[in-house]
Parts: C-alpha cells; structure tokens; sequence
C-alpha cells in the first residue's frame, strides 16, 4: 500500500520528521530559506498533506494549487496568521496547530528579554568588549529596578499567565489586558485593567496576543504616548503589534526607556532597519521557544496532527475545529 504523499517545508527535529517519514511519502524542503511561493505552490500539488511553518504563507492560492487532495495542514507553531484559515474551513481542510508546549520555553525568554533589558545587559557586555570599561564608577551602566515594579500584560492566555508567576518571585505588581478575560484568574496575582490603564502604570510592558486585525499596531504613537518615560516594552508574540516607526521614534527620543523584542514586523528585520542603530534595544531573531525539548515536542506535535488528518481522524489540536461539526 502506497504512503500518502506530502509537503514539508523546512526540516524539523528529529523525532518528528522520523515520524513523518515512516507513514508519509515525504517531500523535504531542505534549504535553511523558506521556499518562494512559486516553489510552494509547485511541491505541493497533488499531496495530502502539508507541513508547514510561520514563514510560509498559506492561503487560497496555495490551498488550490495542491488539489482537492489535500486533507490537512499541520503548522509547526502556535500562531497560525500565516495561514488563511477561513479558506482552509470552506474546504474543510483541519488546520493543526502546537499550543501550549513552548509556554515555559517562551515565558522563560520574555523574562531574560525584561531582565537583560532593565539592566542592560546587551549594552554591557558591548562596553566591555568595546575597550570602553576603564573604571568602576556610580553611574556606571544604570539599570531598572526590576523587584517592585509594575509588570503589565498584554494577552493573557497560557504564555502571558506564565510570565505572571514568574514576576510574583519578584514581587511585581502584575495588570493584564485582554478583551477576551475581565475577571482575576485563580492562582495568578495579576490584576485586568484597560489598555490605558496598564500602558499609563506599567514599568515594564509584555505582549503576549496573538496577531489580529485588532491588535496588528497595537501598540502605536498614541500607546507610546500613555506609556512612563522609564517604561521597557518587551515582544514575544508577533512583531506586527507593534508599529515599528512608532517604536523607533518612541527609543530615539527616549519617550521610553528601552525595549526588547523577538519578533519583528518583517522577518528577518532589513538591515537598513533604522531599529538596528539604537542601544536601547536588544533584537534576537525569534528564538523564544528554542529549547531543545521544547522543539522537539513540537515536532511530535505537529507530526501527529499531520498524521490524524491524513488517516482521516480528528486533529489533536486543531484550530478550526468546526469543520467535524
């Protein structure tokens, strides 16, 4: 009996991509860039299945280009803006997704990203290797204190409760913000406000919503504006909740302090970027769940979604689940 056969677009670790390829026909992108959508579109006709991560765009055309064939989409990540899933649900197509398993791996790294930024890590360890370190002085690298400060959140599902109970161990005073979630949450110290409310009060900023027509530039001139002078933004999410241009003039004229960010608009971040020459900024490129378990169990997630839709079973974790209504 023939495998079924299907399109992976970027090699994933390895106890997933084992799974993969001994139930699947498996089409393996191999190069580190994403493929064009030409590519895309040409290695995924015909199959059943697709595999896919949050640099691919997968919408309408792509769907078509594949065939009538294809019985699931299975996304190597949380986030599924990358994928039109309204066009997937007409076709009833099931969209599989990995939650919760990189919440630690992703709070775990919102924390460095507010810690390193209070006390300017980035900055430091530049200083040093600069030649620029000549004495030890009181003004020397001034930080933000972290212990006692206001921490607001904005997105207060698994990874923004998580970011949560690591500031108690700081004791933070926590506020949330999300219109989905008005009422304290057992077991987290986190209080839910307004969005005014948290960006006038917050020391220290973490976004963790999803990305939306209502939250893309969310944080824009007018956020900024409401923000404290010492105020640090840090970005976990998705780069487009923040307006870049706001960001950057809101770092240059010091309207807040600094800010941290995982996530950019554009991936990877143009090098001509005006972003790229401030100090009050520290850039990584989207690593926040890289742990080595962490992906790995990724991995295993998104070959087991994979692999119920093509034997025609409900996906573990599926995001338009009303396609087995």
């Amino acid at each position: 009996m023939s495998k079924p056969k299907v399109f992976v677009t970027r090699k994933i670790l390895d106890r997933g991509m084992e799974m993969i390829q001994q139930f699947c026909d498996a089409d393996i992108w191999l190069d580190d860039l994403p493929p064009s959508r030409q590519v895309l579109s040409e290695r995924v006709r015909g199959k059943e299945g697709l595999l896919s991560l949050l640099t691919d765009n997968i919408d309408a055309g792509v769907m078509d280009a594949a065939g009538k064939n294809l019985k699931v989409i299975s996304n190597h990540a949380v986030g599924y803006d990358n994928i039109d899933i309204a066009a997937a649900t007409r076709r009833r197509i099931p969209v599989g997704n990995t939650p919760g398993i990189l919440t630690d791996a992703t709070a775990d790294f919102a924390f460095t990203l507010l810690l390193s930024s209070a006390r300017r890590i980035t900055e430091a360890d530049h200083f040093v290797r600069s030649g620029l370190w000549k004495t030890w002085g009181p003004t020397l690298m001034l930080g933000a204190d972290i212990s006692g400060a206001t921490l607001g959140i904005i997105g207060f599902g698994r990874i923004g409760q998580a970011v949560a109970k690591r500031a108690e161990g700081f004791n933070m005073q926590v506020l949330f913000y999300d219109p989905n979630l008005n009422e304290l949450v057992p077991g987290v110290n986190a209080h839910p406000v307004n969005l005014d409310i948290l960006l006038h009060q917050s020391d220290f900023i973490s976004i963790h919503t999803p990305l939306t027509v209502q939250t893309r530039h969310l944080i824009n001139k007018a956020a900024f504006d409401k923000m404290k002078p010492n105020a640090i933004l840090v970005n976990t999410a998705r780069g487009a909740v923040i307006d870049p241009s706001a960001l950057y003039t809101a770092l240059k004229n010091k309207r807040i302090q600094a800010a941290a960010l995982d996530v950019t608009e554009s991936e990877p971040i143009p090098l001509d970027s005006p972003l790229l020459e401030l100090e009050n900024l520290i850039l990584c490129p989207h690593i926040a769940s890289a742990s080595n378990s962490t992906r790995a169990r990724m991995s295993i997630m998104a070959a087991e979604n994979l692999i119920a839709g093509l034997k025609g079973e409900k996906l573990p974790n599926c995001v338009n689940s009303e396609i087995y209504d």
